[in-house]
Order: structure tokens, then sequence, then C-alpha cells
């Protein structure tokens, strides 16, 4: 994907009091792609995204989208941003709910029901246009307010946890409208906790940690870079290991997860020095459940450069 950036991010920083949530951020988008923003809690994706929707001003730095600030009027009319929470009035209409925040997003009228019919139609709600939003189930309120945030027709799409607190089937559902947008040429960025929904969505994603961005680029390619020849070691133990053998696990490179007999690590030199590495473990005391070896992916990558496991 070769095409010209749509979004520039320079040294964004942003302090809310002794927290420091943007140290510095760099970040490019280009037209078209789907950019998936992933880290631990507190990495800085909600600060960084609601910078770009115009809703947080930096402290130092800069954004440029096509050009523009995000707070110039022009540039707010090619950006759409959807909030994790839902921001819909449950006892109006769908249909209703849409041509008063087309009205909002700065449609002019007779441009609403155009631009809402044709939502409803891509969202796959038109069926449902005429029922109260409270009535829909948790997924189609997400495709709701995703077209909400569509209705101007944005370049850049802005989305924070599309598809929180859906069960598999809604959030498929979401995943084709997405992608659905992505085809029609739109730009998104979005945040998740979830690693198969950055692998099924991304384009490229970037990975933040302590308010800065440590890597951007296609899974592919961060994997190799970050990885080269090595493989991905899990390693199962029948027991919580005892403060020593944490210890020991950490210098041998296995990072903990949130099952605490469960440590990921990674085999250097191929498969031939996995019974080196499984004599060493026992040696320090591992008492060994499982221990296997697998591709490293986008858990590595997140692993390696935030030095955290993902928690969903």
């Amino acid at each position: 994907m070769a095409s010209e950036p749509l979004l520039i991010v320079r040294g964004a920083l942003r302090r809310f009091g002794d927290r420091t949530a943007l140290a510095g951020a760099d970040l490019t988008a280009r037209k078209g792609e789907v950019l998936v923003l992933l880290g631990p809690n507190g990495a800085g994706k909600t600060t960084l995204l609601r910078a770009l929707a115009g809703r947080v001003r930096l402290d130092a730095g800069q954004i440029r989208i096509g050009g523009g600030a995000p707070d110039e009027p022009g540039v707010r009319r090619r950006v759409g941003f959807v909030p994790q929470s839902i921001a819909l009035w449950g006892r109006l209409p769908v249909r209703t709910n849409l041509e008063i925040l087309g009205r909002l997003a700065g449609l002019p009228r007779h441009e609403v029901a155009a631009a809402v019919t044709d939502a409803l139609e891509w969202s796959g709600l038109a069926d449902r246009a005429g029922e109260p939003v409270e009535s829909l189930s948790g997924g189609m309120q997400r495709r709701i307010n995703i077209a909400a945030g569509t209705l101007h027709r944005p370049d850049l799409l802005l989305l924070d946890e599309p598809t929180v607190g859906l069960d598999p089937v809604a959030r498929q559902a979401v995943h084709r409208v997405l992608e659905g947008l992505r085809d029609r040429g739109m730009s998104l960025i979005l945040t998740t906790h979830d690693l198969v929904e950055a692998e099924a969505l991304a384009d490229r994603v970037a990975v933040l940690a302590g308010g800065v961005v440590r890597a951007a680029d296609t899974i592919p390619i961060l994997v190799g870079r970050l990885f080269g020849s090595d493989q991905e070691v899990l390693l199962m133990l029948a027991s919580e290991p005892a403060p020593a053998l944490r210890d020991f696990l950490r210098t041998t490179l296995f990072s903990p997860t949130n099952e605490p007999r469960l440590w990921v690590g990674r085999l250097r030199g191929g498969l031939e020095r996995l019974p080196e590495l499984r004599s060493q473990l026992i040696e320090a005391g591992a008492d060994i459940d499982e221990l296997r070896v697998r591709q490293p992916g986008l858990h590595g990558v997140f692993v390696e450069l935030t030095g955290t496991v993902p928690n969903a």
C-alpha cells in the first residue's frame, strides 16, 4: 500500500495532571486502509484517537489530516468519530436518531434523508428503521452507532472499541460493516484489545506503550522484524511457579500471561534447541505440564513491544 498518508502525527504529547497519556507519539495512516491501534491499558490509544478527532488538545506536537489540523472546520467534516459508548437516544426510532445526528454533523437538510437511507442499507438495518433503538440487540446498536459516525461521509473514521461486549455473531456483523466502509474507500483507525479481531481487520497495526508508538506496520513485517527465524514457545507448568522460578523464566525470555501457570517465550536457533531449553527449565525447578512451539504472530509482537500480555 504505497498511497500518500491521509494522517500524519508527529511528537504528540498530552498530559493530564501528573499523568502523561501521550509522550511524543508518531503515526501515519494511508487512504483506504484499516489501521488498528493496540496496546495495554493506559498506553494512550483512546487519548490519541480523541486527539485525532479534535476532542483532546495536544500539549505539544502536531496532527495533520489531509494537510489540516483536527480543529479546522474543513478537517472536522472529513473525520467521523464513533465512541465506545452507544451515543444514541434509546426511545427514539433508529431513523429519527440518524436524522438528528445527520443534522448535528452538519449535513444540509436536503441531504439528510438520502444519507440516512444509505446508512440504513449498508448497515443492514433498513428493516428496523422504525423501531426504537432500545429494542435492538447490542450488535445492532453498535452498527447504528457506526452509521451515525459516517452520515457526513468522512474520509477518516475513528472507532474506539467498536465491538466491545458483543458475542461472536454480532462481532462478525460489525466486521462486515467495517470492511464494507473500507471497500468504499474510507480510512479506518480503531482501537481494540482483541488480537484476533486485529488480525481479521487490520491492513496495518500500530502498537502503543507508554504513550508512544513502538512500531507500526503489517503483521508479517512486524513478526519478521522482531522474531526473524525464532519461534514462540508456550510453557504450561503443573503449578504456579515460585518466585525464584519466575525470575529464571524472565531471564530466559519468558513472559507471564493472565493464567499464572502459562508462560510465553521465544526459542532461538530452531527446534533443535528445544531439548536444551527443556533441560534448563527442569534444572531450574520447573514442573512442566506442556512445552510446545508455534510460529510467532501478533500475540508475540504485542508481548515483545509492550512487555505485557494482552488481556483479551
